[in-house]
C-alpha cells in the first residue's frame, strides 16, 4: 500500500490538482514499460490539469477524480470550505504560502464559522488540507483523503494489466465538478466511447458494510440507466468477486456530469465503502479495496 500512502500525502484540493497530475505523469513514465499494454498519454493545456490514458481499442472509460476537500484562507484568520469537509476544532491543517510551509489548527466557533490558529497571518487564497496520518493494519487503512486517492490508486493498479480501455483522471469533483464535460467530449470524439465506470469511494451505511466487498451503486441522488447496471451486476455475478449493492437518495459523483452531458453515456459508480467520510480519519477495509481492483479488471475486459 506504499503507492496509496504516497497518493494520500499529495496536496491537491479542488482547483489545485497540478501536484497530483505531475505525480501521475511521473508514475506512468516510470512504470509503463512493465505494463501489459503501453498507453497513449494525453495531457496539456487542452485538458487543463486532467490526464487521460488510452490502452488498445477501448470500449469503456473509468473515471477517478484527483482532487480532495479542503479549505481556502479568506481574510484575517477566516477559512472557507472547499467541498464538504467534516470540521472539528483541533484538526491539523497543512499547506504552503509565500513565507513557507504551514501546519496550523482548525477552529470552529459556536456559529459554525471556520478559522485557523497559527503564529502568523497566512496569505489569502492559500489552500489548506488535513494533515495526512496514514495508518495501516492487517485488515484496515485509515487516512485523510482515501476519497478519492483510493480511486486513483485503483486506476493505476488497473493500468498494469489493462489491454483495452481509457483511464480518466478528473478535477474539481469535490466542489461541484467541472472537468468531466470537457473530458467526455474529448474521449467520445476520439474513440466513440459511451460507457463509463466511476472509481470513487462510497459510504458505510445501514445497508453497506465494511469487509463485505466492493459496492455497486444502483443509484444515489442520480439514477443511471437500469439496463447498464443490470449488465454490470450480471458480469459481477459470473466473476465470484464479493460485492454489495447500494441504493441511496443522496450523494453524487462525476457520474452526474456524464448523465447530463449531451452524449449518450452510461455510467455506474463502483467503489469501496468507507467510514468517517471527509474527515482526517477516513477508514476502509483492505478486503474491499482488493475486491474493487479485481472487479474493475473484469468489467473493463467484459463490458
Amino acid at each position: 500500500m506504499n503507492l496509496l500512502k504516497q497518493l494520500c500525502q499529495i496536496h491537491a484540493p479542488s482547483g489545485n490538482e497540478s501536484g497530483m497530475k505531475d505525480f501521475i505523469l511521473d508514475y506512468v513514465d516510470q512504470k509503463k514499460d512493465k505494463w501489459v499494454c503501453q498507453p497513449e498519454v494525453f495531457h496539456g493545456p487542452e485538458l487543463q490539469d486532467c490526464v487521460v490514458l488510452k490502452f488498445g481499442s477501448p470500449k469503456t472509460a473509468a473515471f477517478a477524480h484527483m482532487d480532495s476537500i479542503g479549505f481556502t484562507v479568506r481574510y484575517q484568520n477566516q477559512l472557507v470550505a472547499i467541498g464538504g469537509p467534516e470540521v472539528h476544532s483541533g484538526y491539523k491543517l497543512v499547506g504552503q504560502d509565500s513565507l513557507g510551509p504551514i501546519e496550523c489548527e482548525l477552529e470552529v466557533n459556536k456559529d459554525h464559522q471556520l478559522f485557523y490558529k497559527f503564529g502568523r497571518a497566512i496569505d489569502r487564497g492559500t489552500d489548506l488540507v488535513f494533515k495526512c496520518e496514514f495508518e495501516e493494519t492487517d485488515t484496515e487503512i485509515t487516512s485523510g483523503y482515501l476519497d478519492n486517492r483510493l480511486g486513483v490508486f485503483n486506476l493505476l493498479k488497473l493500468a498494469e494489466t489493462l489491454q483495452n480501455g481509457v483511464l480518466v483522471f478528473s478535477c474539481w469533483e469535490e466542489h461541484g465538478g467541472g472537468s468531466v464535460p470537457m473530458l467526455v467530449k474529448f474521449i467520445y470524439d476520439k474513440w466513440q466511447i459511451s460507457q463509463g465506470l466511476i472509481s470513487d469511494i462510497t459510504w458505510v451505511t445501514d445497508g453497506v458494510y465494511p469487509g463485505e466487498g466492493v459496492v455497486i451503486s444502483m443509484r444515489d441522488r442520480n439514477i443511471p440507466r437500469k439496463s447498464y447496471i443490470n449488465r454490470i451486476i450480471e458480469i459481477a455475478n459470473s466473476s465470484d468477486i464479493p460485492y454489495q449493492l447500494e441504493v441511496e437518495a443522496s450523494g453524487s459523483s462525476d457520474g452526474r456530469e456524464l448523465q447530463i452531458s449531451p452524449y449518450p453515456f452510461d455510467w455506474c459508480f463502483i467503489g469501496a465503502p468507507e467510514e468517517n467520510v471527509h474527515s482526517p480519519q477516513e477508514k476502509v477495509n483492505k478486503h474491499d479495496v482488493i475486491c474493487m481492483i479485481d472487479l474493475y479488471k473484469v468489467l473493463m475486459e467484459n463490458l
